[in-house]
């Protein structure tokens, strides 16, 4: 009978599952293939017919300018770096090498360019990166360097660690499209310098997919981050429209009737919205652009309970159509209730209807 001792059990599940990062990197076990000759074609004798041969399996040629020196422990097999369009409106283009991504306007609120510059700053605020140039106009942005210390384990032979220290810095470019809808931002690695001990390397010894494994990396740390503020800014949006808005009588720009919203466009745009499906309003159709919502009034949705015990006849309003037009005036919005010809209706309706809207408008954790 063969006895192992615990210790020398432990050492070799220990031993078998440590590798060093280099290891991590390259194929597991040999390469004999380095050492293959080329076979030669089959010989066929005269006077018989050649065989069909399929090129299902056949190897292409090399192009010109591949790398012929990529090969055994030299060459990386970790996974492909993929651009990761996290952003909503965002999107890559099928076969682009470029660390590249893509986004569309969504909120009209702030300029795209805007928006996209304000993130990617926010992101290297965030991370002590300084900015070593930027020109909104030439959409260009050059960051100073971004430095990373890791400890690096090694072979298993080794019980020792050793310290790498990698410097990178990125020039970012946008590509606004002219109608200013889409923008296309790229990442491109400008310097490298990595130091393993007393080992050093530069931009220079970077193949091309180790390049763009850099960029890829902070492309979708940047797009993270744009990510998260959405989620935040849409978060904190949400809270303020269930907050309430106050409202008051008044007058438009053109001097009709109308009620005005101490409050932005956006926010009482958003805001409207819920007020007239809790007033039994129908949104058959809107344009956020012209400030314009289609609507139909239908009155109070309630059960036989409430029916029952409730006298709420809903608006002193005829149950048909109406149209609302949102306007901004100055710090404030003006919203005019018209009929289904655009003609404002008149100061003693709207006064009729003013209670209902102004407890409705003001209400806090209104149904979203």
């Amino acid at each position: 009978m063969i006895r192992y001792s615990l210790l020398t059990i432990v050492l070799a599940a220990s031993l078998g599952g440590c590798t060093s990062s280099q290891e991590r990197r390259v194929a597991n076990g040999n390469f004999d293939y380095l050492q293959e000759q080329q076979r030669v074609d089959l010989k066929i004798p005269e006077g018989l017919n050649q065989p069909n041969r399929g090129r299902d399996y056949e190897i292409p040629k090399l192009g010109e300018q591949a790398p012929r020196n990529l090969v055994g422990n030299k060459l990386d097999v970790l996974s492909p770096s993929l651009v990761l369009p996290l952003v909503t409106g965002s999107h890559v283009e099928e076969g682009q090498r470029n660390a590249t991504v893509y986004f569309d306007q969504i909120d009209d609120s702030e300029a795209l360019d805007t928006s996209i510059w304000n993130s990617l700053i926010s992101f290297l605020e965030e991370q002590g990166i300084a900015v070593d140039y930027f020109n909104k106009e030439e959409g260009r942005l050059d960051t100073d360097w971004m430095l990373m210390n890791e400890e690096m384990d090694t072979g298993w032979f080794d019980w020792t660690s050793t310290e790498r220290s990698v410097g990178r810095r990125f020039e970012f470019t946008l590509d606004v499209k002219p109608h200013g809808r889409t923008a296309a931002l790229n990442v491109a690695l400008k310097d490298y310098m990595e130091t393993i001990g007393d080992n050093v390397r530069s931009a220079a010894d970077l193949d091309a997919e180790a390049k763009r494994r850099n960029e890829v990396d902070v492309l979708n740390r940047v797009i993270n981050h744009y990510e998260t503020q959405l989620k935040v800014a849409d978060v904190r949006r949400i809270r303020q429209i269930r907050q309430g808005m106050e409202m008051e009588l008044g007058f438009n720009a053109d001097g009709e009737p109308a009620f005005v919203v101490d409050g932005d466009y956006d926010m009482t745009w958003t805001r409207l919205q819920l007020v007239l499906r809790k007033l039994g309003f129908d949104v058959k159709d809107l344009d956020k652009s012209n400030g314009l919502l289609f609507v139909s009034y239908q009155g109070p949705e309630e059960g036989w309970w409430d029916r029952l015990w409730s006298s709420d006849d809903g608006l002193p309003l005829d149950r048909e159509d109406y149209r609302f037009k949102v306007a901004q005036m100055g710090g404030k919005t003006s919203i005019t209730l018209m009929d289904d010809q655009s003609k404002a209706l008149s100061a003693d309706l709207l006064t009729n209807i003013y209670a209902s809207f102004s407890q409705t408008m003001s209400a806090s954790n209104l149904d979203i």
